[in-house]
């Protein structure tokens, strides 16, 4: 199967180490201050998701995030899935609850790039580049905004954080097959408004 990952951007998680990550987290039930290990491995990327869906909310969300974890690492589950995606679930989840001000915040993104100026000389790069880049963020922030709340998760967990589909599924706690069938769907309606400038290649088995 080949997939080429999305103009949304990458933000990729740090490669996953189960055991190390477990272990940490079972330490802290006993020393918790063994959960800073945790903390320094996973809050840059998290920040940066979260920047990514909700912009100026992210600290907040972020310390809600991993307090939430620190709260709840007793009942964390490795059967569920390894610990990343369960600190992605639960900024995800938190993300929902904001989910008016991330929708809001990627068209006020698409207004902003629209509005920019692509005569200006950046770093050497030509007109027309500037112009398609700039239309691409604009109509993809439109898109992103429009899309339904379950099918922009997993399209951001995918593309953004770069997470397999059995991880994405650990987080949002559904099957495999609903994140393929909402990834499918949300690819679908993001070519269909972008067309050839959406750098996919289609999934083939």
């Amino acid at each position: 199967m080949t997939t080429t990952r999305s103009p949304v951007g990458s933000g990729a998680a740090p490669p996953g180490s189960p055991p190390a990550d477990e272990r940490l987290l079972a330490d802290s039930l006993h020393e918790p201050e063994r959960f800073s290990g945790l903390f320094d491995r996973y809050a840059p990327v998290v920040h940066g998701y979260l920047s990514r869906r909700v912009g100026a909310l992210a600290d907040d969300l972020l310390s809600e995030t991993f307090l939430q974890a620190f709260r709840g690492r007793e009942g964390y589950d490795p059967a569920r899935g390894p610990v990343r995606a369960w600190l992605f679930g639960i900024a995800t989840n938190l993300v929902r609850r904001h989910a008016r001000d991330e929708e809001r915040r990627y068209r006020a993104l698409g207004r902003a790039a629209a509005a920019l100026d692509p005569t200006a000389n950046e770093f050497g790069t030509s007109t027309d580049s500037r112009v398609d880049a700039q239309a691409l963020r604009a109509d993809l922030a439109d898109v992103l905004a429009g899309l339904a709340q379950p099918d922009r998760d997993v399209l951001l967990l995918w593309a953004y954080l770069q997470l397999p589909y059995s991880e994405i599924a650990a987080a949002l706690d559904v099957p495999v097959g609903t994140v393929r069938s909402r990834l499918h769907r949300a690819r679908g309606v993001v070519r269909t408004h972008l067309g050839p400038r959406w750098l996919t290649s289609e999934e083939s088995a």
